[in-house]
C-alpha cells in the first residue's frame, strides 16, 4: 500500500476489521463526493518518511479542505497554492528560531525527506467541510501509528502544537523520546505560546545530544 518499510510495520493494522471498514467507507466517499487530498496522496506522509527514517513527528488534525490545498502532509500545501495562515506563522517562528528565510511557497516535502513525519490524525476530508471525516476510524489508525513510533529504539521528537495534538501525549511514554508542546500556530493562538517556543532548535539540540544528524529545516 505504501511501498517502503511501513508496509511491514503496519501489516497487522491493515488487516484489522476497523481498517478494512474504514477503507470501504473512504472509497465510497471518493466515489460520491469531492474528497481531499487526492486518493494517491492519502498516505503520502508515510511514503516520504519511511519508518526507519522518522526522527521527528509533527502532528496535525485533518487535511486542509479548500480546493487544491491538501497534499497528504500536515501543514503543507503544493507550491502553487497560497500559504495558509498557520504555516505563515510556522515560517515566522522558523525565522525567529533559526534565522531561516521563509520560502515563497508552502510545500514541506523537504522536511518529510529529512525524517519529519508530517502526520495528520485524520487523513481525508470532504471539500469545504473541516473535520468532516472525524470519527470514521482514521484516529484509531494514526493513534496506532504514534504507538508504533513510540516503540522505536532510536530517539524521536514529537512536536505537538495545540490542544488536539497535545491530547496525543498520553500515547508517548517511551522515555528515550522528546515531546515538545506549545500553542497552535494558528492566528487565533500563536501569541499564546507558539511564538518564541523554539521548536526547531530544541529538536536539533536533542537529536545532536543523542548522536543523530539534525534536521535541515531549510525549505527547498
Amino acid at each position: 500500500m505504501i511501498g517502503n518499510d511501513w508496509d511491514n510495520i503496519l501489516k497487522d493494522e491493515f488487516n484489522k476489521d476497523y481498517f478494512k471498514k474504514l477503507m470501504l467507507t473512504v472509497r465510497d466517499e471518493y466515489n460520491k463526493k469531492i474528497i481531499f487530498p487526492r486518493k494517491d496522496e492519502v498516505f503520502k506522509a508515510f511514503r516520504y518518511t519511511p519508518y526507519q527514517n522518522v526522527k521527528v513527528v509533527i502532528l496535525g488534525q485533518d487535511p486542509y479542505h479548500g480546493d487544491g490545498e491538501a497534499e497528504g502532509l500536515s501543514f503543507s500545501v503544493p507550491k502553487n497554492i497560497k500559504i495558509p495562515p498557520s504555516l505563515i506563522n510556522i515560517y515566522k517562528e522558523l525565522h525567529n528560531d533559526l534565522g531561516i528565510t521563509p520560502p515563497n511557497h508552502g510545500n514541506l516535502s523537504s522536511w518529510a525527506k529529512e525524517g519529519v513525519l508530517l502526520l495528520n490524525s485524520v487523513l481525508t476530508v470532504i471539500k469545504d467541510h473541516a473535520a468532516s471525516h472525524e470519527g470514521l476510524g482514521w484516529e484509531t489508525f494514526t493513534d496506532n501509528v504514534i504507538k508504533l513510533i513510540n516503540k522505536k529504539d532510536t530517539p524521536v521528537v514529537f512536536i505537538l502544537w495545540g490542544r488536539f495534538a497535545r491530547s496525543k501525549k498520553k500515547l508517548i511514554d517511551n522515555p528515550i523520546h522528546l515531546v515538545i508542546e506549545s500553542a497552535h500556530p494558528s492566528p487565533l493562538s500563536a501569541y499564546n505560546g507558539f511564538f518564541n517556543s523554539h521548536p526547531f532548535s530544541k529538536t536539533n539540540d536533542f537529536l545532536i545530544s543523542k548522536g543523530i544528524r539534525p534536521i535541515n529545516w531549510e525549505i527547498k
